[in-house]
């Protein structure tokens, strides 16, 4: 991969797999902005990277204000942009559909699906100015936009939305270089899932160990889900993929 002085933009970066996969880029020579809410821990990891190869931005990518500051810093301090991972997401507790407060709803809906347009908006704003011209976007899907679980509605609904956002910006963006592919990870390893150690319940109702093994996963199962420290791999893939590209790790 040739990621020499390319720059990135990881929104989650504070912990899990936008984490990872950010301070993995840096390793590969990237320079990275880290977007997330919490500025205390993204300030932590720009420590370790060193500020003159990373960025730290206290992000809600809910808020189109917070967004448009995330990108301006970014370009004030590396001067173009060649890759956006829309990573940053949450769920919303696993009760009935008529049970859900529709302020989760929107809670929801503004961090996985608003707060993807807003970024990948931006991103297109400063794709389509620069020299030379062009840029990729990887979106962060999920295996519930094709199976969802039980009591799920906001994250399922939002990730059905990714995946046709992601389609429409591999589409608009074909003619100014941009390039969109998306990752539809299982449930990794990481401390957001460990809750679901315990099981979670599947379409048949029958609560399964739902993060499965690497062996499991090198079988080819759809879906299966592993540690953090593979999701730099499935990034770095996604960043070669041909648009329209819907990868499943």
């Amino acid at each position: 991969m040739a990621a020499q002085s390319k720059v990135a933009i990881v929104t989650g970066a504070s912990a899990g797999i936008g984490k990872a996969a950010g301070v993995a880029l840096v390793k590969a020579g990237w320079k990275v902005a880290f977007a997330a809410r919490r500025a205390d821990l993204l300030e932590k990891i720009v420590a370790e990277c060193g500020a003159d190869k990373a960025l730290a931005v206290a992000t809600d990518v809910g808020k189109p204000e917070s967004v448009k500051n995330l990108f301006a810093q970014t370009k004030a301090k590396f001067g173009r942009l060649d890759l956006l991972f829309n990573n940053a997401g949450m769920g919303a507790p696993a009760v009935p559909i008529d049970e859900l407060p529709y302020e989760k709803w929107l809670q929801v809906v503004d961090a996985n699906l608003n707060g993807m347009f807003l970024c990948t908006q931006e991103a297109f704003r400063l794709f389509k100015s620069q020299n030379p011209q062009g840029g990729r976007i990887i979106n962060n899907g999920s295996i519930s936009a094709h199976a969802p679980r039980p009591f799920s509605a906001p994250y399922t609904a939002t990730k059905h939305a990714v995946t046709g956002l992601t389609k429409c910006i591999a589409l608009d963006g074909r003619a100014h270089d941009i390039c969109g592919c998306q990752i539809d990870i299982g449930n990794a390893a990481t401390p957001m899932t460990e809750r679901m150690t315990k099981g979670v319940p599947q379409p048949n109702l029958v609560p399964v160990m739902p993060r499965l093994s690497r062996m499991t996963q090198s079988s080819g199962v759809l879906g299966s889900a592993s540690t953090s420290r593979d999701f730099p791999l499935t990034v770095r893939r996604a960043i070669g993929a041909p648009p329209w590209v819907e990868r499943f790790w």
